[in-house]
């Protein structure tokens, strides 16, 4: 593996004391590793759900996820960062400067960081499948209003989940994309667009990164 760049190298976020009116997706992940598939989703967020930023939260660790087959956070902030190389996308570890562990938590941290800021929170639709596994999946609903891309072979079920049943009532559709950052949460949409083919499970087998990920945990 190449050097990774140090952490405080990151393009900061603005200051706590930010007073500018803005809209802003939060794309959350294990980012294991970034690629064209994460850049090419913040890029379709931006465009149709009006937002003035996408940032990328790297988790530190996945509490669904097993913590051996992970690369080091700050591995995994080197080639986000790498990938992105847009002005409207943020790569941060604010998870770990914040030490929140849940991602109810980190939209409360947030919330009370940034108050002029509206955020949304962007997913795949594999994730508003599990979502009733992550704690307090509900108040992140009713925390922030939630964008949902649709990726197959999970469209229909994820629009048939428990999370999509539960919320169905505050789905958005149409011309209310562009207004979802000033719905008031909950406020949930699905996103249907040209999906992009890369995929961190096949970057790391084709990358040989996961058998260097088991040599290491030997």
């Amino acid at each position: 593996m190449r050097p990774f760049k140090p952490l405080v190298r990151l393009r900061p976020l603005p200051p706590g004391g930010d007073r500018r009116n803005r809209t802003v997706g939060l794309l959350g992940g294990s980012f294991n590793p970034a690629h064209q598939g994460h850049r090419f989703i913040s890029l379709q967020a931006i465009k149709r759900l009006g937002l003035d930023e996408v940032w990328w939260l790297v988790s530190p660790q996945n509490p669904l996820k097993d913590s051996r087959m992970m690369l080091d956070l700050a591995e995994r902030v080197r080639r986000a960062r790498r990938i992105v190389r847009h002005p409207r996308i943020r790569v941060t570890d604010i998870e770990r400067r914040l030490g929140t562990h849940f991602t109810a938590d980190t939209l409360e941290a947030l919330k009370r960081r940034f108050p002029k800021i509206r955020f949304v929170w962007l997913m795949g639709a594999d994730n508003l499948l599990q979502i009733p596994k992550w704690d307090r999946w509900e108040r992140i609903f009713r925390s922030v209003p939630v964008a949902v891309f649709d990726r197959k072979p999970y469209t229909y079920q994820a629009l048939a989940s428990r999370a999509a049943e539960r919320f169905r009532h505050r789905r958005k559709t149409g011309a209310r994309l562009r207004g979802l950052g000033r719905a008031a949460a909950p406020a949930w949409v699905f996103l249907f667009y040209r999906r992009h083919p890369a995929s961190a499970t096949d970057i790391r087998q084709k990358s040989g990164l996961d058998k260097l990920l088991e040599k290491r945990n030997k």
